[in-house]
């Protein structure tokens, strides 16, 4: 098969071949040969030519010849082979070229959506313009003046002929959820995201101002995610509304990652806190609502929890452990439980929630899943442009920092590790003394002491660590204990 029409992906047994009329000029020896190559070509792509010098016989028309091949409406296409002769003659409206110019102009020029004819340019003049009539001048043609662009732009001309172009326009697809649902599905911060990442990279004096302001509106519409319309099954409008965070996640991790990459730690760390704090407001009704069901709200759980894990591992990536443990460190204030009778203040682990939606959703709908939250970040984590396993570290450091602190925290993604044999990346580094001094204050420690008590109680009964039915995971094995510190 011919490289060009097998470039159509087209069998030659599936359609019958387009019929092609050549019109050109008899302007010297060569051009000829030039045409008759070029037809030649066609033809043993698929192409039915019809050339005078195959087709015109002595005692034929030719006048009557040229008219019939421009208006026979079983020629599917008419190529228009230009060099200076025939420009100028079509112009001049002089010979055999100036016949057909006239008929071929008014079919152009009367049909503006034709695609019938179209000019090959077979010569350009010392500027390195194309030779055209001036009745074509402003349409689009195919060049095969140069050699060294011949074979791509005589492939345009088959595609041409077969109507099978290079580009294709789509098919309308279904309108974005954002425009179908009701309600907004978006935050409106897109260009405060913009400002704060140019100005941060940049190292502009408003960056912290803008990434302060970014982090302010976006806690602040969140509210925008809230379920309103409560009709149809709990779980299932918890996890389309858990669906729609991805593009604010993901603006969010842009942005973050700006200020952890270029801005110093200290601009962002207490910034960060607060926004969190901010986000907790949603795990409770608001204010003025005076029916709810505890579940209505797993959402917001759900989102906070996995932008607090994707905050601990953008932090740890660029080995800002100052700003990890500010984040593990710092009580978190709650307003709304003063009002309970509750302490004004939690530790981090207030961020990770029971969500009974998704307990529930797995049992009703017999899902049989370990942990469908944990189903959910890991296949949420595909779309965020961080490796889960970046997440699942920052569940461990949580894990461990609870644990040695007295406090509980349940490591959804470690799941995933039940089968993880080596160490996470953060803990592999800690085989040197120097990076283990830097990373004991993320678990609230200031020796491998505390680790050892912990990990032999783990050893004494299994039963302590996290479980998903008969899979849990070795927080040894996790941390290279046997290796921590052992290098100078």
């Amino acid at each position: 098969m011919n490289s060009a029409l097998a470039a159509l992906d087209l069998p030659l047994n599936a359609m019958t071949a387009p019929k092609l009329f050549v019109s050109y000029c008899w302007s010297t020896p060569d051009h000829e040969q030039w045409v008759i190559d070029l037809a030649s070509e066609l033809t043993q792509s698929g192409v039915e030519v019809v050339l005078d010098k195959w087709d015109l016989r002595e005692g034929h028309d030719a006048v009557a010849f040229m008219e019939k091949m421009v208006t026979d409406p079983t020629i599917n296409k008419v190529v228009i082979v230009c060099d200076k002769t025939y420009a100028d003659k079509a112009d001049g409206r002089k010979g055999g070229v100036g016949t057909e110019t006239q008929i071929i102009s008014r079919e152009v020029y009367e049909r503006t959506d034709q695609v019938k004819f179209v000019v090959v340019v077979a010569e350009r003049d010392e500027a390195g313009k194309p030779y055209l009539p001036t009745y074509y001048k402003s349409r689009i043609y195919i060049d095969l003046s140069e050699s060294d662009r011949y074979t791509e732009n005589f492939e345009r001309l088959v595609r041409w002929v077969f109507d099978k172009p290079i580009y294709v326009k789509p098919e309308i697809g279904k309108p974005p959820s954002f425009i179908t649902e009701d309600g907004p599905t978006t935050l409106g911060t897109s260009a405060l995201a913009k400002r704060a990442i140019e100005g941060v990279k940049n190292d502009k004096g408003y960056a912290k101002g803008a990434f302060d302001e970014y982090l302010d509106t976006f806690s602040h519409n969140v509210e925008r995610f809230r379920i309103v319309n409560k009709d149809g099954e709990l779980d299932e409008l918890i996890v389309n509304a858990i669906d729609a965070t991805v593009s604010s996640r993901n603006e969010f991790l842009l942005v973050l990652g700006a200020f952890v990459q270029y801005a110093d730690p200290s601009s962002s760390a207490k910034a960060v806190h607060r926004f969190f704090e901010a986000l907790l407001a949603y795990y409770a009704q608001p204010e003025g609502q005076n029916s709810w069901n505890e579940s209505e709200f797993d959402h917001f759980k759900f989102f906070a929890h996995e932008l607090f894990l994707y905050t601990l591992a953008a932090y740890i990536r660029v080995e800002d452990y100052s700003s990890v443990n500010n984040l593990l460190t710092e009580p978190y204030y709650l307003p709304k439980n003063i009002d309970r009778g509750r302490s004004a203040t939690a530790s981090f682990s207030v961020v990770r929630d029971h969500l009974r939606s998704l307990e529930y959703r797995n049992q009703h709908r017999k899902l049989n899943r370990l942990s469908l939250r944990a189903d959910l970040l890991e296949q949420r984590s595909k779309l965020s442009g961080i490796p889960f396993r970046h997440v699942m570290q920052a569940d461990f450091v949580c894990f461990m920092r609870a644990e040695l602190s007295g406090d509980r925290w349940w490591p959804e993604t470690l799941l995933y590790a039940a089968h993880h044999y080596g160490p996470f990346e953060l803990f592999a580094r800690a085989t040197s003394n120097a990076h283990l001094s830097r990373i004991l204050p993320i678990l609230g420690i200031t020796s491998l002491a505390s680790i050892k008590a912990k990990l032999e109680e783990f050893a004494s009964d299994r039963r302590s660590l996290p479980r998903w039915q008969f899979e849990s995971f070795n927080p040894a094995t996790l941390m290279a204990f046997d290796q921590l510190g052992t290098k100078a």
